[in-house]
């Protein structure tokens, strides 16, 4: 099949028209799974975000599918990560469900599995981590092969000296002739630390800024969201050059591309949270030799349904499947990718799941916050396993010397930037109050919110007597999965989580 179709970019980084030289299309497809670091849905101009240019996301999705409702693994990047590299839930990986922990080499990677089929498999930037696989019986990252020796220098604070697109080339040089690649472009943006001010200094707006309903509309807080954007737009360029790549080489139609990120944003309420904007991120798809392109579908999808989808495209059955404990639990995407369709395209994807366990090291002797969501494509239903815990962490820890630090000095759940020094700073101000609330205090042991009408998730209509026949069968649901896949929190057995060894830092706190 030859390609017919030229493809634009206009951006800062990549700009031009290209048509690829014609190439027979290989028997087997090419993989290049893209993944920023902490971007939420709906930060990207295919979804209309104002004050944000992602040309290379945008053609991705003009291509292909466009997905409107594709929830993360995970709120925080290693569980998530792990999640879709195995394609089970967290709950389900045991150590690698966690963060910062181990990744046990008896769960198979799709990276993996594709490299026994054949492929030639590689990734750039950030793989599964932060974390130890090699204690998990891992002899290399569990994205596969490391290609990141080639550098560039942003001359930005934050931005990773990593030149992604760069190192994908390399990889596509040393491969065979005619050989399938899978490969992980896995930026380090828009992961915090920012350079602050660098939005306002590449000439954005602050009022381009889309400030969530839980965080308070003032300079300080758009300034922190523009620099976040930028963040985006740099991954979006070595997106683009990658893109532009495979075309050159003719390989383009015959790839599958998805374009997704592993949680939600690194600002207060957000990550490391199961609310919307901490596990719904976006997603585009294209696979211009067998997706008809031009659509958006709101079937709720996961990520545990991209590795069922990258196995499928790739004819690799998973050896687990049909074992109990060890198989993948996603289901593949190939049939609505290629049905022509839009909108709700499969009536039978109901509803995803999502959760956590640990994030930071953030409350007394490493405990965690366990928290399991259920999305469908109206509600997000939320179980908090511990609400007796406080969900940002705990609010005062011990300092180096072994004394009590400041209040509000220990919610290492919430990255370290500039909305959260706001909030805590003014957090006594009448105007700023309900924001420090909603982010740090504790929460029933269940939420519902009406993402339609409530995406900042804000009004918890879980005790709502008009909602109660809704929360009761999500809660039946969520009941009957958790117990049927055996996640620990379900069966009383939920104190293994406390027992997972943490290879990051580790922070000292009062006992409650």
């Amino acid at each position: 099949m030859k390609l017919s179709s030229r493809v634009l970019f206009a951006c800062t980084f990549v700009a031009g028209f290209f048509l690829a030289d014609a190439q027979p299309m290989a028997k087997r497809p090419n993989i290049l799974f893209a993944i920023s670091d902490d971007q939420s849905y709906p930060h990207a101009s295919a979804y209309a975000c104002r004050g944000i240019r992602t040309p290379s996301f945008d053609h991705v999705a003009k291509s292909g599918v466009l997905f409107r409702t594709c929830i993360a693994g995970s709120p925080g990047c290693s569980p998530s990560r792990a999640s879709v590299l195995t394609g089970r839930y967290h709950w389900m990986i045991e150590h690698a469900g966690t963060h910062a922990s181990k990744f046990d080499s008896k769960y198979e990677t799709f990276p993996g599995l594709l490299e026994k089929a054949g492929y030639w498999v590689g990734y750039t930037g950030k793989g599964w981590g932060p974390g130890n696989y090699r204690d998990g019986g891992f002899k290399q990252n569990p994205a596969g092969p490391g290609f990141s020796s080639k550098k560039k220098n942003s001359h930005i604070k934050g931005i990773s000296s990593t030149d992604y697109a760069a190192n994908f080339d390399d990889f596509l040089k040393k491969r065979s002739d005619g050989q399938p690649f899978c490969f992980w472009l896995g930026g380090h943006e828009p992961h915090r630390v920012f350079e602050k001010g660098i939005g306002l200094k590449q000439g954005k707006k602050l009022e381009d800024a889309e400030v969530p309903a839980f965080l308070p509309d003032t300079p300080e807080i758009r300034s922190d969201i523009l620099d976040y954007y930028a963040e985006i737009e740099w991954f979006d360029s070595h997106l683009g050059r990658a893109l532009v790549r495979l075309d050159e080489l003719g390989e383009l139609d015959n790839t599958l591309v998805i374009v997704t990120s592993d949680n939600g944003m690194a600002f207060p309420r957000a990550k490391a949270n199961c609310f919307e904007f901490g596990v719904h991120v976006p997603l585009a798809i294209m696979w211009p030799s067998r997706a008809r392109g031009g659509r958006e579908v709101t079937d709720p999808v996961g990520f545990v349904d991209l590795t069922a989808t990258i196995l499928e495209a790739a004819g690799v059955t998973h050896p687990a499947l049909g074992q109990e404990g060890l198989a993948p639990v996603g289901r593949s995407l190939v049939a609505l990718l290629e049905s022509g369709k839009s909108g709700r395209v499969e009536p039978q994807r109901t509803h995803v799941f999502s959760g956590r366990e640990r994030h930071s090291s953030s409350r007394h002797n490493n405990m965690t916050y366990p928290q399991r969501c259920l999305r469908t494509d109206r509600y997000i239903y939320i179980r908090n396993f511990k609400p007796d815990r406080w969900p940002a962490g705990d609010p005062q820890k011990f300092d180096a010397s072994g004394k009590l630090g400041p209040m509000h000095g220990g919610y290492h759940d919430i990255d370290a930037c500039p909305s959260l020094t706001f909030l805590i700073e003014n957090r006594t101000q009448p105007a700023v109050a309900r924001y420090f609330h909603w982010s740090v205090d504790k929460r029933p042991g269940e939420e519902l919110y009406d993402i339609t009408s409530d995406p900042a998730c804000l009004k918890n209509l879980a005790l709502d007597p008009a909602h109660y026949k809704t929360t009761q069968t999500y809660r039946d649901q969520m009941d009957a999965y958790l117990k049927e896949t055996g996640d620990p929190r379900a069966l009383d057995q939920g104190d293994i989580w406390e027992t997972y060894k943490r290879y990051s830092r580790m922070r000292s706190f009062p006992r409650p």
